[in-house]
């Protein structure tokens, strides 16, 4: 099932919009425009993004500032709601991968939104990183473990991704100090095994084992055969 974040300033004009693409399998859910939704539901994950900008001549620029920050935080795919008044707007928009004027078919948003995920899915797919049940996905920033999406920091992230992109490879703990932290950084290698101990908690079990200590020296990411 797709999941679909609808983002409005009046949801009761994209009630019955909603209401639709849910009875076509997609999973919707609605929100309006603010700062604090895109901090809560941008945790969800979402594969495309519907903006209403039908209204954006009575409201200022709120849902093109609102589009530039998600874009900020997730490169996810936007498609546009707009009205013929609010055409011209779009042009400069170069962040938009769709749009659709209102009136609303819904026949046609669907078509739009699933050739969005195909076409975005196809571009994405080379840059996902796999081993095992492990797969994370450097354009969302995200990380999943068996279907379940993992709460990383950013540090343990970059330190996955690392690890994780040169598998088998064996890092100091001075070369993931300088990789991840930054040659600038003052602290010790213990911050190193602390985050390494902190990663390890969130997705290693008893079924999964990814990381391996490598005695005296520092820490490798296991090949694919080995990492589930």
């Amino acid at each position: 099932m797709h999941n679909i974040l609808l983002v409005t300033n009046e949801m009761d004009r994209v009630k019955d919009l909603s209401s639709g693409l849910s009875r076509l399998g997609f999973s919707c859910t609605a929100c309006v425009y603010a700062d604090d939704v895109i901090e809560q539901d941008l945790r969800q994950s979402f594969n495309v993004v519907l903006i209403d900008i039908s209204a954006i001549s009575s409201h200022g620029d709120s849902a093109w500032k609102w589009f530039r920050k998600i874009k900020l935080r997730r490169p996810l795919p936007v498609i546009a709601l707009i009205s013929a008044s609010t055409l011209h707007t779009v042009v400069s928009e170069q962040g938009l991968e769709d749009f659709i004027l209102k009136p609303w078919n819904l026949d046609e948003l669907s078509s739009r939104i699933r050739k969005v995920i195909a076409r975005t899915s196809r571009i994405n797919e080379d840059k996902v990183i796999k081993a095992g049940d492990l797969i994370i996905d450097p354009d969302r920033c995200e990380v999943e473990l068996s279907g379940r999406l993992l709460a990383l920091t950013f540090k343990e992230y970059e330190l996955l991704k690392l690890l994780a992109t040169n598998k088998g490879k064996v890092f100091t703990r001075e070369a993931l100090l300088n990789e991840v932290w930054g040659y600038d950084y003052y602290g010790g290698d213990r911050t190193v095994d602390v985050h390494i101990r902190r990663l390890r908690s969130k997705i290693e079990d008893s079924v999964h084992s990814f990381i391996e200590t490598v005695r005296n020296i520092g820490y490798k990411f296991k090949d694919t055969a080995s990492a589930g």
